[in-house]
Parts: C-alpha cells; structure tokens; sequence
C-alpha cells in the first residue's frame, strides 16, 4: 500500500492539460445539473454522466506528467524520449541537416500513452525548427518527412549530432517544443509535448549500437535505446 501511494505521487497533470481539463470541468458543471432539472426521466442524466465521466478519465489519463529520473550513467546513452511502441529501426537518408546516411529510430504513440517528451540526450540544443506538413497516420513511413513536424538536432558533449523529429498525426494537431536552441539541455528535461496520438523519430549515426527491437514498448526517459560511439 505504501509503494502505490508513492507511485501515485509521481503521477501529475501536465501543464498543457491545464486548459483542456478546466474547460470540460466546466462543460460537466452546467450541463448536468440542466439534465437533471429540465427531464422528469433522469436516463438522460445518468446517460450522459457515464459517457462524459469515461471521456473525461481518457482525457486525465493522455495528460498524465510522471516525474521520472534515469537511473544510470548518460555517457554515450540515449534514451526513448517518448512512451509508446517501436515501429522503425532502419537506414535511412536524411538530407534535411546532415546529408548522410542515418540509423532512425521511431516510436508511435497510442492515445493512451503519456504523451510528454523527453531529451534523448545530454548536451546542447544546436537547432529548432518546425514545419508546417500534412496529416498522415503517424505509424506510416511517409510521416515522418512529409507530416508537420518539429526538428530538435542536439550535439553532445562528444561533439555527436543527433536529431529529435517530433511528428503530428492523424488526430494529433499540436506540437509543442520547450527546446531553444543554444540551451544546455539533459536527460530528464521535458523537450516537448504532443497533443493525441503521434510519433518520435531519432536520427542516430551509423555504427551506433541500437538496443531495441521492433515492436518493443518503451517507457521515455527510461528505455535505453542505443549507445553512441
């Protein structure tokens, strides 16, 4: 019992919940003392109380904000700095910033999974940039150049490049970035937020050890996924 509620007080609201959970609070205060008052059968009342308590707990649950610390030396590491699945692990050419050959690494994101967004690595934010694209489904290969999407290249104490695309979906209209460029940033920092389902790409360089697979669920801030030489 005593392990839950320390758990439990790792668990908070992110801040760009803030507005949304307000507003549907005050949508849930006038339109149900309105059913109440104004039908004589309470079916609608009951009716609509289930259905907008079950929306309104998806909704606190996608805001969840754990306060998490990686456990371990961040030498070389570089973590998932988001919560979700793997669905990418290949070679390919990015021609955006480093015109070379790169190993990207993708995790999509359910609508159930904390969407927060972690620094994948300790060191300094060289580069922010953000573009305006479509809205393709997130776990499809053509998101990740042709969706909108913010770019976050972060060198490391190393002097190794490494970028950080955050990518909108289908369902997913709003990326936020904390990340300012020229800012020492480092594991555990919030890089951003993405509202509803969506993705993260890394762009890695060859030779770098990955050290996940496809299909594995990640947890941001925590899932080691590859070690640079």
């Amino acid at each position: 019992m005593v392990n839950k509620i320390k758990k439990l007080k790792k668990i908070r609201i992110h801040r760009e919940g803030t507005e949304t959970l307000v507003l549907g609070f005050i949508v849930l205060a006038i339109v149900a003392p309105l059913l109440w008052v104004f039908f004589e059968c309470k079916v609608p009342f009951w009716t609509f109380l289930v259905v907008y308590g079950i929306a309104y707990g998806i909704i606190i649950n996608f805001f969840r904000c754990p306060i998490r610390l990686f456990n371990g030396d961040t030498e070389k590491v570089v973590v998932a700095p988001a919560d979700g699945k793997i669905v990418v692990i290949e070679e390919v050419d990015e021609n955006t910033y480093f015109h070379d050959r790169r190993i990207m690494v993708s995790i999509f994101m359910s609508l159930f999974n904390v969407h927060a967004n972690w620094f994948p690595v300790d060191g300094k934010v060289k580069k922010v940039e953000h573009k305006d694209g479509n809205f393709h489904k997130a776990w499809l290969p053509k998101a990740s150049e042709e969706n909108e999407h913010a770019d976050v290249v972060i060198t490391t104490p190393d002097g190794v490049d490494i970028l950080c695309r955050q990518i909108a979906g289908a369902m997913a209209r709003r990326i936020v970035t904390y990340a300012k460029p020229d800012e020492d940033c480092f594991i555990d920092e919030h890089l951003g937020f993405i509202k509803l389902g969506s993705r993260v790409d890394v762009f890695l360089p060859l030779g770098t050890e990955i050290c996940v697979k496809m299909g594995q669920l990640t947890t941001g801030d925590q899932t080691v996924l590859a070690k640079l030489k």
